[in-house]
C-alpha cells in the first residue's frame, strides 16, 4: 500500500467528546471512524489489524478441534422465550427490531440459545459428541456506559465458542483445553505477561465463570493478583471463604485495575433442558447436552493493546497483528535517485509478499516521522540520500533500537 493511495489520512487531534486513550490514538491514527457513542467503523488499517486478531484467535479454536460456523445476527424471540432471556432483566440489554409485518426480532447480544437449537438437528446419541463450533459475528447491546472507546460497545465483533459434551468430566476436560487457546491467544498478541486467568462469579450456571483480565488503569474491573500462581480473583468474588476455597492468601495478593479481555462459562444444562437438546446414551437413555459458553470480543482486543501498548508517540503494534510489518518512509525531497531506491525497495518486498507500507506523499520529513510513530507499524525502513542498497536505516517502534539492514536483508535475499 502506498501512503498516496491510503483514503485515511492522520489527524493532530481526536474528537472533543472521546475520553478513551484506545479510541483517540486509532482515530486519530487513521484506523476507526467513530459513529456515536459505542459505535464504531473500521477503516481499512483497522480492518487489517482485526482481520490479523480473527486469525490469532481462528487458528487457536481450530487447534483445539473447534469448527467454525456463520450466524445471523437477527433473533427469533421464541427460543429466547424458552430461556427466559427475551423479556425482564434481558431488555436491559436487548436492541429490538420490528419487521414491516410487526413481527419482532432481536439484535443478538450472545449466542447460546441458536446454537442450541442448531444442535437439535444435528445431536441425537452419545457417538455425536463431544462437538464444539465457533463463530464471529455482530453483536449489539444496549449499553449505558459507552465511554471506553472500543471496549464497551453497542455494537462490536465477537468470537463465541459453544462446546457440548456428554458429561461434566467432558465439559471439563475441554474446558481446561480453551483455557490454554485463549492463554495462548492473548500472548500472540503481545499482552500475555499482564493477563490474567481470573476468578469471577458464575451466576446460576456454575460454582464460578472465569475471566481473562488485562492489567490497566483504564480498566472498569479490579481484581487481586497472586503473581506466583499466575491467578486473579474478582472484587466481586473477593471473601475470605473465595480465597480459603482457591488457596490463596492476602498477603500474597496485589490489587489492580484492568480490563476483561475474555471469558469462559460452565453452562451445564441449563440451556440443554429448556430448549431440549438430548441425547441416547450407550443404554439408550435420555441424557441432557452440558454445554460451555466462551468468548472473545474482537474489537475489545484490538483496543485493549492499543491501550497498553501505545506511548506518547502513539500505537505501538506487535508484528503479530500490524497492518503492515514495515513501513518505507523516503525521504527523497525531490531527489530522483532516491524515490527511484525507495520506490524500488517497495516494489521488491511487495513481490516477494512482505508486508509494506510506502510513505511516497510530498510532505516534510518531520510529518512523516510524526505520522509513522502515530500509525505504530514494527519496523520503519528510512530511505534518504544518503541510503544505498547496502545500507538501510531500519527503527523498531516498539524501543526505538536503529538497526543497518542490507536491501537483500529486507527482501530476503
Amino acid at each position: 500500500m502506498r501512503g498516496s493511495h491510503l483514503f485515511t489520512k492522520t489527524r493532530r487531534e481526536a474528537p472533543k467528546d472521546e475520553v478513551s486513550k484506545n479510541a483517540q490514538l486509532l482515530i486519530r491514527a487513521g484506523y476507526i471512524h467513530k459513529e456515536l457513542a459505542g459505535v464504531y467503523s473500521l477503516l481499512p488499517l483497522g480492518l487489517r489489524v482485526i482481520k490479523k486478531i480473527e486469525q490469532v484467535i481462528r487458528e487457536e479454536m481450530e487447534a483445539i478441534g473447534a469448527q467454525e460456523g456463520a450466524l445471523s445476527s437477527l433473533q427469533d424471540p421464541d427460543i429466547w422465550k424458552k430461556t427466559d432471556r427475551w423479556e425482564g432483566k434481558a431488555d436491559d440489554i436487548w436492541l429490538k427490531t420490528k419487521l414491516a409485518n410487526n413481527t419482532e426480532l432481536g439484535l443478538a447480544f450472545s449466542h447460546e440459545e441458536p446454537w442450541t437449537r442448531i444442535m437439535q438437528d444435528h445431536v441425537n446419541s452419545y457417538r455425536d459428541l463431544p462437538f464444539s463450533a465457533y463463530h464471529f459475528a455482530q453483536k449489539f447491546r444496549n449499553e449505558l456506559r459507552a465511554k471506553s472507546g472500543l471496549m464497551r460497545g453497542r455494537e462490536f465483533l465477537m468470537k463465541d465458542l459453544y462446546s457440548f459434551s456428554k458429561n461434566q468430566e467432558e465439559l471439563d476436560s475441554f474446558y481446561e483445553d480453551v483455557r490454554v487457546a485463549y492463554e495462548n491467544v492473548f500472548k500472540r498478541v503481545g499482552i500475555g505477561n499482564t493477563t490474567y486467568f481470573t476468578f469471577a462469579t458464575g451466576g446460576v450456571f456454575s460454582k464460578w465463570s472465569h475471566e481473562f483480565q488485562t492489567v490497566s488503569e483504564a480498566g472498569e474491573d479490579t481484581i487481586y493478583i497472586d503473581n506466583e500462581k499466575r491467578i486473579a480473583v474478582n472484587k466481586e468474588v473477593y471473601t475470605d471463604d473465595v480465597l480459603k476455597d482457591l488457596g490463596l492468601t492476602k498477603e500474597n495478593l496485589i490489587e489492580a485495575k484492568s480490563i476483561e479481555v475474555g471469558n469462559i462459562f460452565k453452562l451445564g444444562t441449563h440451556y440443554s433442558d429448556a430448549l431440549g437438546l438430548v441425547f441416547q446414551d450407550e443404554d439408550g437413555h435420555e441424557k441432557p447436552v452440558v454445554m460451555g459458553s466462551y468468548g472473545i470480543g474482537l474489537g475489545r482486543l484490538m483496543g485493549t493493546v492499543a491501550e497498553i501498548l501505545s506511548d506518547e508517540k502513539g500505537l505501538v503494534w506487535p508484528e503479530s497483528i500490524a497492518p503492515f510489518t514495515y513501513h518505507i518512509v523516503s525521504l527523497a525531497g525531490g531527489d530522483e535517485a532516491t524515490e527511484a531506491r525507495a520506490t524500488s525497495l517497495y516494489e521488491a518486498m511487495i513481490t516477494r509478499g512482505i508486508s509494506v507500507l510506502y510513505d511516497d506523499r510530498e510532505v516534510r520529513a518531520g510529518e512523516k516521522f510524526a505520522d509513522s510513530d502515530l500509525i505504530g507499524i514494527p519496523y520503519r525502513i528510512v530511505v534518504g540520500k544518503k541510503s544505498t542498497d547496502d545500507l538501510f536505516e531500519v527503527i523498531r517502534r516498539s524501543n526505538g533500537e536503529v538497526l543497518s539492514m542490507t536491501r537483500d536483508e529486507l527482501v530476503g535475499g
